[in-house]
């Protein structure tokens, strides 16, 4: 994982349970994940594209063995070929602990107090398996702003419960987008992630308690990865019943870009 230094890097191993499709591990720079939205949804098009997952029409459901359980995954196919992933969590977004004061977290990403939302959209940690500071900006000029201080990550996150930071704001560039993020996980070894689906499935849990709605599926376009050069969009959504989120999914469009081969040496004892 180091050496390709990808955000994740997914080792698929047989499965354990014979009516699963595989098993995955996944790995950043810096250590194991439990779960990761686009690594599971790359792997899932990696291996239908492979034919290594039999397409079975449109729509192929097939799930995935991680550490936080087992993750269904639906991929649609156009004229044979994978187009598009949606992974369901495996587990209910789950909020954390309070985060620290906004002055605090103002400073760990290079910004002013005032750059950050408060009352009912104040910061907030939630984790579908892997825990997320949500931290809602005023719009899109704050966001390209934000620039990670390491010094005050250390003292403020760095033992948090949420040490990942996922700066947001309702201020897309792009027409038919519903919301701007971007992400920085110095605890993984990721400077910024260009895409995040494990934040954006605990994203539909942090904005479907906000939303009034009490019941249906509600749905958001989020834009990631602009500020980079690595434009990304991910596909959101929450299912409510009754005013309690029952379901949180991510997925998107994507296409194979490369393939090759690692060389291991022989280790002499």
């Amino acid at each position: 994982a180091r050496e390709f230094n990808f955000s994740e890097t997914v080792f698929v191993l047989p499965p354990r349970d014979p009516g699963h499709t595989r098993r995955l591990r996944i790995f950043t720079p810096g250590g194991e994940l439990p779960f990761a939205g686009h690594p599971t949804l790359g792997t899932a098009h990696v291996l239908a594209e492979l034919g290594e997952i039999a397409l079975t029409g449109e729509v192929t459901n097939i799930v995935f063995e991680e550490g936080v359980g087992p993750v269904p995954i639906e991929i649609r196919a156009r004229n044979g070929a994978p187009v598009f992933s949606m992974l369901s969590a495996a587990r209910l977004p789950e909020v954390g602990p309070p985060p620290p004061p906004s002055e605090r977290l103002a400073a760990v990403v290079g910004l002013d107090p005032a750059d950050l939302m408060d009352g009912a959209e104040a910061p907030q940690a939630v984790s579908c398996g892997v825990p997320f500071l949500f931290v809602p900006l005023h719009d899109r000029r704050a966001l390209a702003r934000a620039r990670l201080d390491h010094g005050a990550w250390e003292r403020t996150l760095a033992s948090a419960w949420a040490s990942k930071v996922f700066l947001f704001c309702h201020d897309p560039e792009r027409e038919g987008s519903d919301l701007r993020a971007r992400m920085f996980a110095p605890s993984s070894g990721i400077a910024e992630d260009p895409a995040t689906g494990g934040a954006a499935v605990a994203l539909a849990g942090y904005l479907g308690e906000r939303d009034p709605r009490r019941d249906g599926t509600l749905r958001w376009v989020v834009e990631q990865g602009f500020e980079m050069g690595r434009p990304s969009i991910l596909h959101v959504e929450a299912e409510k019943r009754d005013g309690r989120i029952t379901a949180a999914r991510v997925g998107g469009a994507s296409v194979l870009i490369g393939r090759g081969m690692m060389r291991i040496p022989a280790v002499s004892g």
